[in-house]
């Protein structure tokens, strides 16, 4: 008997899983760009003694950073979701969801990503707003 260890394809299902391997990391990536100008922008802030309402702006590079670890954790994609479209094959593969049903359920769940998304990058944002600088 031989085995095998290659991992199985990822499958499109809507609602819940819209991108594949590819795509899961290129969200990992620009969630470590985000957190990358988040701290850079932390710093410069700590360095020229920023005001409250200046800091504000940090809420920026930090929901870059959580779209993408967001969209990383759950495997789906919310601009596609919002698209109609799908990818878990290999990158550029891009196909279009046929069902109405599907789309509607594609929709929801890139509200909730978008949701939990802000929700993460505002709660970040208090505690820089917090930090004695």
């Amino acid at each position: 008997m031989k085995m095998s260890l290659k991992m199985p394809e990822v499958q499109y299902i809507p609602g819940s899983c819209n991108i594949g391997k590819g795509e899961v990391r290129r969200r990992q990536l620009v969630a470590l760009v985000g957190l990358f100008f988040s701290i850079t922008t932390l710093l410069a802030f700590n360095t020229v003694d920023a005001p409250a309402e200046i800091r504000l702006g940090i809420f920026f590079p930090l929901m870059v950073a959580s779209v993408g670890f967001v969209q990383s954790r759950s495997k789906f994609c919310l601009a596609y979701g919002f698209a109609g479209t799908f990818n878990v094959g290999k990158m550029g593969d891009i196909k279009r969801v046929a069902s109405k049903e599907d789309r509607a359920a594609d929709r929801k769940t890139a509200l909730v990503i978008l949701g939990k998304s802000f929700l993460l990058a505002a709660l970040a944002t208090a505690v820089v707003l917090v930090l004695p600088f």
